[in-house]
C-alpha cells in the first residue's frame, strides 16, 4: 500500500492554498474592453484556457474514433494497428510545432509586457484550429 510521507501532505496542502490565492488574486477583467497590457494579457491566457479545454474534449471525441476505426479494420485485418498510434504521434508532434511556433511569436515583444499576450494568443489560434481539425478528421470518419 502506498502511503504519503507526512511532507508530500504538507508541500501538497501548500500546492492547494497557493492555487486558491493566485485564483483569488486574479481580477474580474471585462476582456470585450480590455485596456490595459495586464487586462490584455489576462483576457489572451483565459482565451487560450478555454480553446485548450474545448481541445481535450474534442481530443477525447476523435480518439474513441479512432478506437472504433482500429476495432473495425482489425476485425478485417488481423495484423492492423494504426489509428490511435496514428493520432498520439500526431498530437505529440503538434504540441511541439505548437509551443515552439508560439515561443518563436512571443520574440516579437521579448522581454516586454506584451510578449504575454503574443505568446498565449498564438496558443489560442493554433489550438482553435487544431481542435477544427481533429473534428473534421472524426466528421471524416462518419461519426
Amino acid at each position: 500500500m502506498n502511503r504519503l510521507s507526512p511532507a508530500s501532505v504538507v508541500v501538497a496542502g501548500f500546492l492547494a492554498i497557493a492555487s486558491l490565492a493566485q485564483a483569488q488574486d486574479e481580477p474580474e477583467v471585462d476582456c470585450e474592453n480590455a485596456m490595459t497590457q495586464s487586462d490584455m494579457n489576462i483576457c489572451a491566457n483565459k482565451d487560450y484556457e478555454a480553446a485548450d479545454k474545448e481541445l481535450n474534449a474534442v481530443y477525447k471525441t476523435t480518439m474513441t474514433a479512432m478506437q472504433t476505426t482500429d476495432k473495425e479494420l482489425g476485425e478485417i485485418d488481423l495484423n492492423y494497428v494504426g489509428a490511435v498510434e496514428a493520432l498520439k504521434k500526431a498530437q505529440r508532434a503538434w504540441i511541439g510545432y505548437r509551443d515552439g511556433q508560439c515561443d518563436l511569436a512571443g520574440f516579437q515583444a521579448r522581454g516586454g509586457s506584451m510578449e504575454p499576450t503574443l505568446v498565449s494568443g498564438c496558443l489560442a489560434d493554433l489550438t482553435k484550429k487544431r481542435t477544427a481539425e481533429l473534428k473534421s478528421l472524426t466528421e471524416g470518419l462518419g461519426n
